[in-house]
């Protein structure tokens, strides 16, 4: 491993305007009301979307599980709140497409009443395995976006042998400060469950890397974490996206991860700091994922802020809370500017991932007015995994996908970084995403086609096997009454010569 105090080269990135400091410096708001209804997406993590296991009309109280997990890659889903299930139906998801998804619909009875689970007196008593199941049972995935099961990062861990653990507290995106706030106010919680998470994985050491723009909350994790040996906490550059794992784990520990490899096959695993904290709960209290810290921000914002809200939670009730006007509101973000999604209206969910909400107004959205390529290669230096973006767009404009794929399509890791720089404001990240929706469509219908294929020969070979029976089987018949019409006619013949 490099050295702490070594700062390798960093590829590409940009510098964006931070805007981080009308929700930096205040304190996470935790009086947010609880709403009469939350809508709670059953596919809220990356994997097979949890099957519920309620029905309409149950009594359930807060922590409780709703649905269970399918599969390894899956996550449960819990209750924000003690209520009662009112649906379970398909709703607008929070996504660009607002198509619907299924949901849990819970009527929210005011107590806020805590399902209650049993608590170990000292965690670092569990097994690490044991440690593993209870945060797959809280159902705890990456907070900083990427949604995995932590459980499973947990479980591989193990078996890969990591020696390295990084908690994530970069947050580059601008806007967001929510992982800050978290860090300056809750340092002693993160560290706990980073210990944990340590414990859980049978690790060695672990390294929390903020950004240098983040000074209070370097400080309040150095001194959380200064009791403890095996913890570390360095600061690093503050560049978009240094919250990249590949590019965190090659600027921490020297170690560049290969192409088409997952980070622990190098020795190193990474967790957002809201997923420790999450860890910390789910472990010495035993409770479930079923809130989240976000920020709330942009130039429609009055009251841009930092808060803690129950998790199904409407996007527009998080609007009025803060004061945002919607007259103003050019674009709805959830998540960062630079990787976030843009949707279509606020009466969406909050979900696990959401880390931000961002209403934006007018001024603050780039000239969409795209101009011809000047070809100054801007997009070239800032792309931190090192591809040819204009190169991509262009045989993307023309449907040549597989050239697309063979030039690094599948790398890009959709930072934003060539849109944000390109003096053309040519949209080549929508190029890269439109591209990587359409060949997983055309991988859909190809193995639908295949499996199409696959069941009309098996149904042809099971008609023909079927054919061919009955014809044996005819066959079989004739030659059976030809016998007997023999036997009888050799009884009739022995009777008339008696």
């Amino acid at each position: 491993m490099l050295s702490l105090f070594t700062k390798p080269r960093i590829r590409g990135g940009v510098h964006p305007e931070a805007r981080k400091e009308k929700t930096a410096d205040e304190n996470i708001v935790t009086s947010f009301p609880l709403p009469k209804t939350l809508y709670i997406p059953l596919q809220q993590h990356v994997g097979k979307p949890a099957e519920p296991l309620i029905r309409v009309g149950e009594k359930v109280l807060k922590g409780q599980l709703l649905a269970y997990s399918q599969g390894l890659i899956s996550a449960p889903v819990h209750a924000p709140s003690s209520g009662i299930i009112l649906d379970v139906n398909d709703y607008p998801a929070p996504h660009p497409s607002a198509l619907p998804i299924r949901m849990i619909v819970l009527e929210t009875d005011g107590l806020d009443e805590w399902f209650t689970s049993p608590i170990p007196e000292d965690p670092f008593q569990l097994t690490p395995e044991d440690i593993s199941l209870r945060v797959g049972a809280a159902g705890i995935v990456g907070l900083g976006g990427a949604t995995f099961p932590t459980a499973v990062k947990l479980n591989m861990g193990r078996e890969n042998q990591i020696d390295t653990l990084i908690i994530n507290g970069s947050e580059c995106e601008p806007y967001l400060s929510c992982d800050d706030r978290l860090m300056q106010e809750r340092a002693e919680q993160i560290i706990d469950g980073v210990r944990l998470m340590l414990h859980g994985m049978e690790s060695d050491h672990a390294v929390v890397a903020i950004e240098d723009n983040k000074p209070h909350a370097f400080y309040a994790m150095q001194i959380a974490a200064k009791p403890y040996s095996t913890i570390k906490v360095m600061q690093i550059p503050t560049q978009y996206p240094m919250g990249w794992d590949r590019q965190l784990i090659r600027y921490v520990t020297g170690k560049e991860v290969p192409v088409g490899c997952r980070s622990s096959e190098v020795g190193v695993t990474i967790h957002n700091v809201g997923t420790a904290y999450a860890v910390h709960k789910a472990i010495r209290y035993g409770q479930a994922l079923v809130n989240r810290v976000l920020t709330v921000s942009g130039g429609a914002v009055a009251k841009p802020m930092n808060v803690e809200v129950p998790l199904g939670t409407l996007i527009s009730e998080v609007f009025a809370f803060c004061e945002v006007n919607l007259e103003q509101t050019a674009r709805i973000i959830m998540g960062g500017p630079m990787m976030g999604e843009s949707l279509p209206h606020a009466d969406l969910p909050t979900v696990k991932a959401t880390s931000g909400l961002l209403a934006l107004s007018e001024s603050e959205l780039k000239a969409t007015e795209v101009q011809p390529c000047i070809r100054c290669a801007a997009c070239v230096t800032v792309c931190p995994v090192g591809l040819r973006p204009l190169d991509m767009a262009n045989n993307i404009r023309v449907n040549q996908f597989d050239i697309a794929v063979d030039i690094g399509l599948k790398d890009c890791i959709s930072c934003g970084c060539c849109s944000y720089i390109c003096p053309s404001n040519i949209p080549l990240v929508q190029y890269f995403k439109y591209a990587s929706g359409e060949i997983v469509a055309r991988q859909q219908a190809q193995h639908k086609s295949e499996q199409t294929k696959r069941l009309m020969d098996d149904r042809n070979a099971r008609m023909e096997r079927i054919a061919k029976q009955q014809e044996e089987d005819e066959k079989a018949r004739i030659a059976a009454k030809a016998e007997r019409e023999r036997l009888k006619a050799e009884q009739a013949a022995q009777e008339s010569l008696a």
